[in-house]
Order: C-alpha cells, then structure tokens, then sequence
C-alpha cells in the first residue's frame, strides 16, 4: 500500500473565489447592466484569489492591462509563494444571462500547474464540441456533424434523435443549426454561457448531450479543466474573426489547422475548478438572498482525483462586512 499523504487541494479554495464573486455580482441580476456586475465580480475574485498561498499568472483573462479593473493576461494573483499556477477566469460566464435575470450565469475559476494551460494569443474564438464520458473518444472536429451526432448517439446507447445539442444563438451557426435539425438531433439554443454548457455534457441529470460551434476560446480553456475532472471531453479548432488575426496568429506560431486536444488546451491532470451560480439554470442555482445574509450553491471539481463536490454555503453579511472590503 502507498503511503503517500494527501495533496493540498486548491479547489477548496477555490470556491471562496467564485462564492465572493457571485455574490458580489448577484445584486445586479436583471438590473440590465452588466458592466457593473463584471466589474464587482473582478474586484471580489481579486480581493480573495490574492489571499490564497500561491504564485498565479493569469493566462485566460479579460484582456490587456489598462484603466479598467479587468482581470488582465498576465496579472499576478496570490501571495507570491509556491506553488507556480496558471489561472484561467471568466468572472461572469454570461454577463447578459445576468444583466436579464435569465438562468445559467456562473462565476469561474480554474487552476493548473504553470506552463499547462494554452494560451489563446489573439484568438478570442474557436470551433468546439464537447461530450460527456460516454462519447469522449468519439467526437472529431473535422467530421460531420450528421456523423459526430451518430458517434455520439451510439457511444451512449441512444438515437440520434435522442441527443440534445446546445448551440450559441449566433447568426455564424445557422448553417450548424440546419445541419443537427437535418441529422434529427434536438436543439437548445442559448445567447451566452458555453462553459456552462460544456459542463452539462458529463451531468447526465442536465438533459445536454453535447456542445457544438464557435465560442470563446478562453471559456474552452476553462471548460477543458472542469471536464478532465469530470471525465468529458472537449475538442477544437482556432477560428480567427479575420485575415488579420489569422495572419498575426502565424506570425506568432499558432498553426491554424492543428487540431486542439484536451490535452492541448490543459496538459495537466492536477488542475483544479470551481464555479458558482449567479442566476439559477440547470445545473447550479443561484444566489439565494435572505435577511442579511445569502446562500450560494457551487461545483467544485480536482482533476488529479476526478473528485466532484456540490457545495451549498450560507453567508452571514454581517460578519462578512467587518472583515472584507467588498459589501455585500
């Protein structure tokens, strides 16, 4: 028997991240303005990643360093101690689910050893499908989509007709969405919230068999830690806007043709992920508030161990504004 000791498990952690930042960020739900609510969720993640004993770069963020309190590429967060992470975080999956008061709006974060996670350069989307467990060997970005759905179908035991496809409601997809309506599948369509989506393809409860189409590549980023956990799948290709970026992406190396793995976008098993609701959907609810306080409902999950935790906190706003500089 091994007798090796128990690793540190940062995810736990985590969700002290996402909690704030969904809390932070809950009380702008349907107010319309999701300006506000990014930015309370950024000032929340920052206050407290920047407690957690770690030395942390972000590598999945909301952009290049200026006047606003984004979440910059390249912004060190943590204490400054070992161990050496990559951060990938979306601080709102969502933000106009959010500004409607519209369902599956999360708060996210991930970790994973340095060097580990891709780093998307000046690619903002990519072309993905994402699957469960069940079809995780079968999906191919190149083939079909009348072909991945049949893989799909027949991996899990089902018909094509069965299946559920999530799709971005974007006029990029219309070919997409005639091309799953003609191979039979159902169709859900949804204006934000991809992570999430991806999510729900290895929770057989949600009723999401898979993702398909172009979304951010930094939320595939993201999705690609959840699903190693979780025992999914997620694959893609790089999908410039324009022959502009295509060819500034050459010039720093990116091969455009080169399929992306799970392993391209985190070659780590020891990556870590949480996500909290902001607005209740599917899969997690959302911030329930009650006389000075809120409850919060989180995924936690350690791709190391493949442990999934749901973990429901109640907060206490009084005790919490003596000690934090964010009022909740």
């Amino acid at each position: 028997m091994m007798d090796t000791k128990p690793t540190r498990n940062l995810a736990l952690e985590l969700v002290r991240v996402t909690e704030a930042a969904s809390l932070a960020a809950g009380r702008y739900v349907g107010k319309g303005d999701k300006i506000a609510a990014d930015h309370a969720a950024v000032e929340a993640i920052r206050l407290v990643m920047n407690t957690i004993q770690m030395n942390g770069t972000i590598v999945i963020g909301e952009g290049e360093k200026d006047e606003a309190p984004m979440l910059y590429h390249g912004e060190k967060l943590g204490t400054g101690d070992e161990p050496n992470l990559d951060i990938a975080v979306d601080p709102i999956d969502g933000t106009s689910v959010l500004a409607n008061g519209t369902a599956n709006a999360i708060a996210t974060v991930a970790l994973a050893p340095r060097g580990s996670m891709f780093n998307p350069g000046p690619f903002m989307y990519m072309d993905k499908i994402a699957v469960g467990p069940e079809a995780k060997d079968v999906i191919d970005i190149e083939a079909p989509v009348a072909e991945n759905l049949r893989r799909i179908a027949r991996a899990k035991g089902e018909q094509v007709e069965d299946l559920k496809v999530v799709i971005l409601e974007r006029d990029r997809h219309k070919g997409l969405i005639d091309e799953v309506r003609k191979a039979g599948a159902r169709i859900r369509l949804i204006r934000d919230g991809d992570v999430i989506s991806a999510l729900m393809t290895a929770v057989p409860a949600s009723g999401v068999d898979v993702l398909m189409g172009i979304g951010g590549t930094p939320e595939g980023v993201l999705a690609a830690c959840a699903l190693r956990a979780l025992g999914g799948n997620i694959v893609g290709k790089l999908f410039p806007r324009s022959e502009k970026e295509a060819a500034l992406g050459r010039e720093q190396g990116y091969d455009l043709q080169k399929i992306l793995t799970m392993n391209d976008l985190v070659s780590s098993d020891d990556a870590f992920f949480a996500a909290t609701g902001v607005t209740s959907g599917d899969l997690l609810r959302g911030v329930d508030y009650f006389a000075h306080g809120a409850r919060t409902d989180s995924l936690v999950v350690r791709g190391l161990t493949g442990t999934e935790r749901r973990i429901i906190s109640t907060h206490h706003f009084d005790k919490l504004n003596e000690i934090s500089s964010i009022h909740y």
